[in-house]
């Protein structure tokens, strides 16, 4: 998702001297080709993320479209108050880009999980969330950041994720349908998609089909269009690489609410309200904090 995202930045910020690139000195190598061919419009501020964000202002103040990179927590949590204070109440067009979210960069520990970023960048106004589930979206998503104006969040993950349904984002619905099945459905968000196909995969062995949705703008999500698909199930699975706390289970069950309607279960699958005090890669910790497939196998073979 990463490469996808700079590969497509890059195409378009050569037709369009105002795209503007800042990394808090993250992203070697694949932004060697950004840097080298477009000189002017890439800037290192070095280990400085508050001073990136506070750049950033000045330069969308002057009329540029802006994105800030880093890693996972760096470029969100660690400058929540200029994003807030000055990105956000100022409404500027700035786009904050993490890269490693939930467990990508397991192996380094709690500073490096993305774990609760979506519940703080959604809650901030003005502020837009975007997270997609594999490399294709993530181009597609690249596209509309710069087309759109506005504070935009994008959460970018490590893992391959997607699937093989390759249509056009919906920008308005804010999620796509992806497979069909029985009473059950899946709402997943992020790479962590890939372990929802895997589980369908496993299901369908059994003779089992099962729905699959997958959120890619989290905020500001369709919420009659999605209550109109979700009506015709017993039960609701989120998943998430997040805690369940202000993540994707809290705004399902808050569109339920919303909407009159609650299903025979809402069973979210995400990182428990706690610090992750395991480390390893994100695969062994997908299984270890149970939001693997295994995991969603054996809850909906209960089911």
């Amino acid at each position: 998702m990463r490469d996808s995202f700079i590969t497509e930045l890059k195409k378009q910020a050569e037709h369009n001297e105002k795209i503007i690139l800042i990394t808090a000195d993250l992203g070697f190598k694949i932004f060697d080709e950004f840097k080298q061919d477009l000189p002017k419009q890439f800037l290192n501020v070095g280990v400085a993320e508050q001073n990136m964000t506070e750049v950033a202002c000045g330069l969308a103040l002057e009329g540029y479209k802006v994105f800030t990179y880093s890693i996972g927590n760096f470029s969100t949590l660690r400058c929540l108050e200029q994003i807030r204070n000055d990105v956000c109440y100022h409404d500027l067009d700035i786009t904050v880009v993490s890269s490693g979210a939930g467990f990508s960069y397991g192996q380094l520990g709690i500073s490096h999980f993305a774990t609760e970023d979506l519940a703080i960048m959604s809650a901030l106004p003005n502020m837009s969330v975007f997270v997609p589930a594999d490399s294709w979206e993530s181009t597609l998503i690249t596209k509309y950041l710069i087309k759109t104006k506005g504070p935009k969040y994008l959460r970018i993950d490590k893992s391959e994720g997607g699937s093989d349904q390759k249509k056009e984002l919906k920008f308005e619905d804010g999620f796509r349908k992806i497979f069909n099945g029985s009473k059950i459905i899946i709402i997943s968000i992020g790479g962590i998609l890939e372990e929802a196909i895997k589980t369908r995969e496993i299901l369908k062995k059994e003779n089992y089909e099962i729905s699959i949705i997958s959120v890619f703008k989290i905020k500001d999500l369709n919420e009659k269009k999605l209550v109109s698909i979700i009506r015709n199930f017993d039960h609701i699975i989120t998943l998430e690489e997040h805690t369940i706390v202000g993540g994707l289970f809290s705004k399902i069950s808050q569109i339920c609410i919303n909407n009159k309607f609650m299903p025979k279960s809402i069973i979210s699958f995400g990182i428990p309200d706690t610090f992750p005090k395991v480390v390893g890669s994100q695969s062994y910790l997908r299984t270890y904090y149970g939001i693997d497939s295994q995991a969603l196998t054996h809850e909906i073979l209960k089911l």
